[in-house]
């Protein structure tokens, strides 16, 4: 299972599971979590890249899965899902519903996340089966 937002970490992370899930014939789950919008001062929301669970899907499906190349889509079970919410706690949720193998998740780019933590900080310490951070 890998977490998705367009971000080059993002993109290097879906490559890597990808190529996991091909070597162990095991299914591919990626998912994108919207951000909840929210504004620390007026007129400065942070506000989803998507908006909506179709669009969000419809996003993946062209973003990460139809990139793929033939040969590498040939015999690959793909899932994508959308929600919105807590990047770490939605990421959770769906790898102990469908027993993630191995959660794989990119290295936080911004410095502020490397300080005040990250998803893959929170994912080191409650995730329930292995971690794989790229970097």
């Amino acid at each position: 299972m890998t977490g998705h937002d367009g971000s080059t970490a993002g993109r290097r992370t879906s490559a890597w599971a990808t190529g996991a899930a091909r070597r162990t014939w095991r299914p591919l789950f990626v998912a994108y979590i919207s951000p909840v919008p929210t504004s620390y001062a007026p007129g400065t929301a942070v506000v989803p890249v998507v908006e909506g669970e179709a669009d969000a899907l419809a996003w993946l499906r062209a973003d990460v899965i139809d990139t793929l190349p033939a040969t590498t889509q040939a015999g690959l079970d793909v899932h994508a899902a959308a929600s919105t919410g807590d990047a770490a706690s939605e990421l959770a949720r769906p790898a102990d519903e469908h027993r993630a193998d191995v959660l794989v998740l990119g290295a936080p780019e911004r410095r502020l996340h490397q300080l005040i933590g990250s998803v893959p900080a929170w994912m080191a310490r409650h995730a329930h089966c292995p971690l794989v951070i790229v970097r």
